[in-house]
């Protein structure tokens, strides 16, 4: 049996041997939720002119100052002027101009009196109201310069970098890929739903959790179902995954005698990494390389599934799409509950974070057995226990990862 390495060890070989897959370039309308290969430059001034933050009157200030209800001020109309229309008349004194919100400003004009505050008219109208010189105006530039970098590279595209991307005249953006990650669950008793549930068989959650997890960071899960223990079979499907960018395998990393994992993965070159972790759950969790492909071998268990998955296969594939901060947001809370466990292993406990008059208290989600899914449905956070301590009491700050 190999040593098991230490969490931050595993974590440190895995990012050392997987790099981005490559970038493309996408329409906005899928760009959502990727991450930038380019930085992105204005080409001009947003806005491009001065133009009226409401409807309302462009004036000259000096014309308005000092008007009221009793006493208004009585301006000429020129011209109706709405958005995207170029002005055709410049205001002279006694003049106004009627425009609506994203026109461009008339020569002269240096103040919009918004509409609420006249009496509305197409040919003459009265202004009751002086706002203050320069006021609902945007002006040339005030959002984004020409030349300004508006993305840098690796920008995580939310809605709103979507509508900057837009407002500088860019319909494709290049991003980088996201990689195609091959799942696969392995063993005689496992089945998937949908398939007649006898006694001695386990349904599948494992590929489902994994795709989800794969999906939610980035990747392309592709589903190659369940593999028997059968060197032969195992070793066929393997093959289909080694096809992908990842592979990911969960079961039969064991050292049963029908776990045939390892076996197989020898076959095809496997350079192994580490065999085992020192955590719990999923001491059982292998990485290496076959070729350019990183292969994650995945315990059984659906919960050590899930967070061996969330400590080495999540950040490779940050990485891998382009991110820049590849680890999970972590905060410090105070544990509510006592707990044992054994030095010398780090230990991540499924949690509930409640935050609230600047305290953060931390729970666990109840019983902590690997094989308690529900457990990672309840929880909004792991509880991060190192290595050198065997006892928790209440009271006692940890650290908790957010998910």
């Amino acid at each position: 049996m190999k040593q098991a390495v230490r969490v931050a060890d595993a974590q440190e070989m895995v990012l050392s041997c997987v790099q981005p897959v490559g970038v493309e370039k996408v329409a906005l309308l899928t760009a959502l939720h990727r991450v930038t290969a380019e930085a992105v430059i204005a080409p001009r001034h947003i806005p491009l002119d001065d133009n009226s933050a409401m409807d309302g009157y462009a004036v000259r200030h000096v014309d308005v100052a000092g008007a009221t209800r009793d006493q208004p001020a009585t301006l000429t109309v020129l011209d109706i002027l709405p958005a995207g229309k170029t002005p055709r008349h410049a205001i002279v004194p006694g003049t106004a101009v009627k425009i609506m919100t994203g026109a461009p400003l008339p020569v002269g004009a240096d103040t919009v009196v918004q509409v609420e505050h006249t009496d509305g008219s197409d040919t003459r109208v009265q202004i009751y109201r002086a706002p203050r010189l320069g006021s609902n105006l945007r002006r040339r530039g005030e959002d984004i310069r020409t030349g300004d970098t508006v993305l840098e590279t690796q920008t995580f595209l939310r809605p709103a970098e979507l509508g900057v991307l837009a407002s500088v005249g860019k319909a494709q953006v290049l991003v980088y890929q996201q990689p195609r990650v091959a799942i696969l669950a392995t063993g005689d008793e496992i089945i998937d739903p949908g398939e007649p549930d006898t006694q001695g068989k386990v349904l599948n959650s494992n590929s489902y959790t994994l795709a989800g997890q794969s999906a939610e960071v980035g990747g392309q899960p592709l589903l190659l179902g369940v593999a028997p223990d059968d060197r032969a079979l195992l070793s066929a499907l393997m093959a289909s995954g080694l096809r992908a960018d990842v592979l990911l395998t969960s079961g039969g990393v064991s050292v049963g005698t029908f776990d045939y994992v390892r076996d197989c993965l020898e076959t095809f070159g496997f350079e192994a990494r580490f065999w085992t972790v020192a955590v719990r759950p999923g001491s059982p969790a292998t990485f290496g390389m076959v070729g350019r492909v990183p292969v994650f071998s995945l315990p059984g268990n659906p919960v050590a599934s899930m967070v061996t998955f969330e400590l080495f296969v999540r950040p490779a594939l940050r990485k891998m799409t382009g991110h820049h901060d590849l680890f999970r947001p972590r905060v410090t809370a105070l544990m509510q509950d006592e707990v044992d466990k054994r030095r010398g292993v780090r230990t991540l406990l499924r949690g509930i974070l409640r935050q609230g008059d600047g305290t953060a208290t931390v729970t666990t989600t109840g019983p902590q057995g690997s094989g308690i899914l529900r457990s990672m449905s309840l929880a909004n956070c792991l509880i991060d226990l190192p290595e050198d301590i065997e006892h928790v009491r209440p009271g006692t700050p940890v650290e908790v990862m957010l998910l």
